[in-house]
């Protein structure tokens, strides 16, 4: 079940997503670290309600952010559609014990309907230049790759952004 986060899940999701950055580490995916994401990040999230968690058998195995919210860093981007009805999927995170059973896909699924269901033009996402499992993820779901962006404090390598047009 996906359901909207409550602050007291907070703390799960951040061991969570320091799970998934020990776990892409290990694989040389140096996607996430100490730098990201923070505590504040999700905090912003889950007051503009915009945070999401998927439950497994009352347990929150992963999280999802679907926003409305442009971030700087995507400004230069030159987008398929305007800038004025669109979401943003962020921090997409799946428990390393709970993947390859399709709960991203699902998480991916949810934020997908919702902004069809809320008549949004189009999802847009970033992800990392050496994530190839992810880039192969997206663009299977229709997404187009359309520019690098750079998060310094991350990577020195770019992170591809990507929309898909309802």
């Amino acid at each position: 079940m996906i359901r909207k986060a409550t602050a007291a899940d907070i703390d799960t999701i951040l061991d969570i997503t320091r799970a998934c950055a020990k776990h892409m580490i290990a694989q040389n995916v140096f996607q996430w670290n100490e730098h990201y994401p923070r505590r504040e990040a999700f905090e912003t999230d889950f007051k503009r309600q915009e945070l999401y968690v998927l439950d497994i058998e009352n347990k929150v195995a992963g999280s999802i952010v679907i926003s409305t919210l442009m971030d700087d860093e995507y400004i230069p981007i030159e987008w398929l559609t305007p800038n004025t009805n669109n979401i943003y999927i962020h921090r997409l995170a799946v428990h390393p014990k709970h993947q390859r059973k399709g709960f991203a896909k699902k998480m991916m699924d949810y934020a997908e309907d919702y902004a069809r269901k809320n008549n949004y033009t189009s999802a847009r996402l970033d992800t990392f230049s050496q994530n190839k499992r992810n880039q192969n993820i997206y663009e299977n779901r229709g997404y187009q790759k359309l520019g690098n962006i750079y998060f310094p404090k991350q990577s020195e390598h770019p992170f591809y952004c990507y929309e898909l047009v309802f």
